[in-house]
């Protein structure tokens, strides 16, 4: 499977070595916890939960590289823990951080969850009918991969920021352990005509 992920532009796609951050997979000071989405949207998502960019004229001093990486999903197992804990804000990281290891302990390459970052069914992107229109609902991916991965090819496939109409599909970091409506798709705007280009993000293409 294509999976996507977001990066400062002046590093490698890819953790190698310890001083990776804490996250909700992995502790500061353990083995690299490679995060992965299924969408572009999830990967700018995680980004903008994470920094709580809630503001669309902040998305302009945006400049990340979106890269695209080729996964082999097989090896992915599921967390056993409830989709609150999963999608929960930072006080459901501890429980988090114990399950990956329980999956280490067990062999696991690594593990597949919904994405915390993006609301319920926010992940069906667009199609073109009629002009541009919001696609099916579907429900975002992320995949962590445990430890340095020197086998993984990526491509830089655009660098620039996020458009500003995925900052309503980000689930907010502060408070995210309660029920999450979801997202409406179908309060997306359709954009009539071929002549005007709206999507998931702004950027650069590098391809």
């Amino acid at each position: 499977m294509m999976a996507f992920r977001h990066a400062d532009g002046r590093f490698p796609f890819l953790w190698e070595g310890a001083g990776q951050p804490a996250a909700r997979w992995n502790a500061m000071g353990d083995e690299p916890v490679q995060y992965f989405a299924d969408t572009p949207d999830g990967a700018w998502a995680e980004f903008l939960r994470h920094e709580e960019i809630t503001a669309a004229e902040d998305l302009a001093t945006i400049r990340r590289v979106l890269w695209v990486v080729e996964l082999e999903e097989r090896s992915c197992a599921e967390p056993r823990l409830p989709e609150s804990v999963l999608t929960g804000g930072t006080d459901s990281y501890e429980a988090c951080r114990a399950e990956a290891g329980r999956l280490r302990a067990q062999g696991g390459q690594g593990l597949r969850a919904p994405s915390a970052a993006l609301r319920a069914g926010a992940a069906g992107g667009w199609r073109v009918n009629g002009g541009l229109q919001p696609g099916p609902v579907r429900e975002g991916r992320t995949i962590g991969l445990f430890g340095a991965r020197p086998d993984l090819v990526g491509w830089r496939a655009a660098e620039g920021h996020p458009h500003d109409d995925l900052l309503a599909k980000v689930r907010p970091l502060a408070g995210s352990g309660s029920a999450d409506p979801g997202f409406d798709q179908s309060a997306g705007a359709a954009v009539k005509g071929s002549g005007y280009s709206r999507g998931s993000s702004a950027w650069t293409s590098l391809t």
